[in-house]
């Protein structure tokens, strides 16, 4: 039916979604996104915070039999997805979208995998849910504009619900109306705030974003499937997402631009480092730049770091004094990757956090905006870097985007070369190198089970 909105025909499309719609190349950046996933959420599953969140969901006997990623617990399909949500977005490592600056990965696939657990569902339906809810998330905060993060509105946290209640829908196989329902019940917990990159300490909050995002997603639709109803029209209507958020960089017809035709999962950016996307291009250059020499602080004169007006306006911390604030600050970035090494996570903690020869190097870090870097924002993250060494050396280098973009792709041995590498830190080697394998035929698999029963294993000790 006609409404002259255009969130219902992208509501349409996506409850239509069917594999033989996919193009063969959509189906294994499904497949390699989920495998990104998985490996972020098994670190994840380690820290603090991913632990504090699970003692505390366990102490409310949420019942249920959805797995939670690196412990043995299993939950109600809701819970599940919030453990899951936080501990994939848990430390910097998760996918994302430049063009709407999205990580999409850490809401859409626990929502999809709880629903597929939940109601024992084959790989391909949930793979289908994984694409669906990447769509839906994409289009919603290229829809939006960029008005929600000038403002300081966390966009990925906003569009996290109705991306996981896409993802929970498609899996649960709910009709249209249900699905419509779903995704209006979602829209009103669009929330999150960026408080966390002030500079002040990020604490832990944005990493439940996605667990909360990924959490009110799956409730949604369970809420729908028992004939909870919700407003048709809260993405592009009166007092909708984009009215309310979106304002005057609103552009409702980018909910369907090019729909069927260009698929927003092909858009994804697989991250190398373990920090904010924005710093990734300015750490890659002075890892090319270091190539295996060692340096000291005393060694290097001086940074000059050229990046997007919005990264060195947010990301310019000379003194972070934690983990978050550390993976969100070009001055420690920068440092980390002339005196350590940036893509190990365990880099990133208070070793480094109190180093002093960390703390002299990030003070010799300048940020200024760069020309060629603002003119491909934020489509692109390009940075370019000036390296001047204390005898008088200096080496400039700049690139126009990032390493694991649809740019410059990661190949399937570096992703698989990632995940092993955070997998191992919970699974044994077998276990890890199994769930390779069975995620490379995952829309074959005739339930999803085979794959959840190995993330939800630990070490002993863990």
């Amino acid at each position: 039916m006609a409404t002259g909105h255009r969130s219902t025909e992208l509501i349409g499309f996506l409850h239509g979604l069917t594999r033989q719609a996919l193009p063969d190349k959509t189906v294994i950046k499904a497949r390699q996104c989920l495998l990104d996933a998985l490996g972020c959420g098994l670190f994840g599953s380690l820290q603090p915070w991913s632990r504090i969140l699970v003692d505390d969901v366990a102490s409310e006997q949420s019942a249920g039999n959805c797995t939670v990623i690196g412990n043995g617990m299993r939950l109600a399909a809701p819970a599940a997805a919030l453990c899951n949500g936080l501990s994939i977005h848990g430390y910097e490592l998760d996918d994302l979208i430049a063009s709407s600056i999205i990580h999409p990965a850490a809401a859409v696939i626990p929502a999809a995998l709880a629903a597929g657990e939940a109601h024992e569902a084959s790989g391909e339906t949930v793979l289908l849910g994984i694409v669906a809810g990447y769509e839906a998330m994409h289009r919603l905060a290229v829809a939006m504009g960029v008005t929600p993060s000038r403002q300081g509105f966390h966009v990925t946290s906003l569009t996290a619900p109705v991306a996981a209640a896409a993802a929970a829908a498609k899996v649960m196989e709910l009709d249209i109306a249900q699905t419509t329902s779903a995704i209006g019940i979602a829209a009103s917990a669009a929330s999150g705030i960026k408080a966390f990159a002030t500079g002040h300490g990020g604490g832990m909050t944005k990493r439940l974003h996605l667990g909360r995002g990924a959490e009110a997603g799956v409730r949604a639709a369970q809420l729908a499937k028992r004939s909870f109803s919700g407003p048709p029209y809260a993405l592009d209507g009166k007092f909708g997402l984009l009215e309310l958020f979106g304002r005057d960089t609103a552009a409702p017809e980018r909910l369907t631009e090019g729909l069927g035709s260009t698929w927003a999962i092909e858009d994804i950016w697989f991250k190398v480092y373990p920090i904010c996307g924005w710093i990734q291009s300015v750490v890659q250059i002075l890892s090319d730049m270091r190539e295996d020499r060692t340096y000291s602080a005393a060694d290097i004169a001086a940074v000059r770091v050229g990046v997007s007006s919005y990264a060195a306006a947010n990301n310019g911390n000379p003194a972070p004094v934690d983990t978050m604030g550390a993976q969100y600050s070009i001055p420690f970035c920068a440092a980390l990757a002339l005196l350590g090494n940036p893509q190990d996570p365990t880099e990133y903690g208070e070793a480094r956090l109190n180093d002093p020869r960390m703390r002299e190097l990030q003070s010799k870090v300048s940020i200024h905006v760069s020309d060629a870097a603002e003119a491909v924002y934020p489509a692109k993250f390009a940075a370019e870097v000036e390296l001047e060494l204390a005898s008088g050396d200096v080496m400039r280098m700049a690139v126009p985007d990032c390493r694991g973009t649809p740019a410059d792709p990661c190949s399937d041995a570096e992703l698989e070369r990632k995940f092993l590498i955070l997998a191992g830190k919970v699974l044994p080697e077998a276990d890890a190198r199994a769930l390779v394998r069975l995620v490379a035929r995952f829309d074959e698999l005739p339930d999803i089970r085979e794959i959840t029963r190995l993330v939800g294993s630990q070490r002993a000790g863990n």
